[in-house]
């Protein structure tokens, strides 16, 4: 459980709903309990269910890796760019979309390894769908020794 004085960062303001001039002010963050929520509820209703498994233990890891942050401008990233994630997510515009290269350019290695292996599980799931022998094939090329 997030500290609450993370609950308060993230509570919830009108400021979201009001507009500057011509550009957007962004909407308040959710607090980090319901945005968990939320976005477990988008993979059930907008996900197969191989993704919703996989994006399901994939937030919970990272939520849960996430739960002694003390310093506030990293729990405000976080819970920003979860709640840009669900807000993709529930309005579809997802699909085939790129990941902004100054994102890429910010992370450590660790998050990039993260992304590299999230990116391998997602090929390996589609291989599998759209190749079923594959997985038989990969295993029967294997060695005694797993080489």
């Amino acid at each position: 459980m997030l500290r609450p004085s993370i609950r308060r960062l993230a509570a919830h303001s009108s400021i979201g709903t009001q507009s500057s001039g011509l550009r957007q002010v962004p909407p308040a963050l959710l607090p980090p309990i319901p945005l968990y929520r939320r976005i477990l509820r988008a993979h059930r209703n907008k996900l197969p269910v191989e993704m919703r498994v996989l994006g399901d233990d994939y937030v919970k890891s990272e939520f849960r890796n996430h739960q002694k942050i003390d310093n506030p401008m990293h729990i405000v990233g976080f819970l920003t760019e979860w709640q840009t994630y669900v807000q993709q997510i529930e309005g579809d515009d997802w699909r085939g979309e790129k990941m902004d290269k100054q994102k890429v350019d910010k992370m450590n290695d660790q998050q990039i390894a993260q992304m590299y292996e999230l990116m391998q599980a997602i090929r390996e799931k589609e291989l599998q769908e759209n190749d079923p022998e594959h997985v038989a094939g990969s295993v029967s090329k294997q060695t005694p020794d797993g080489v």
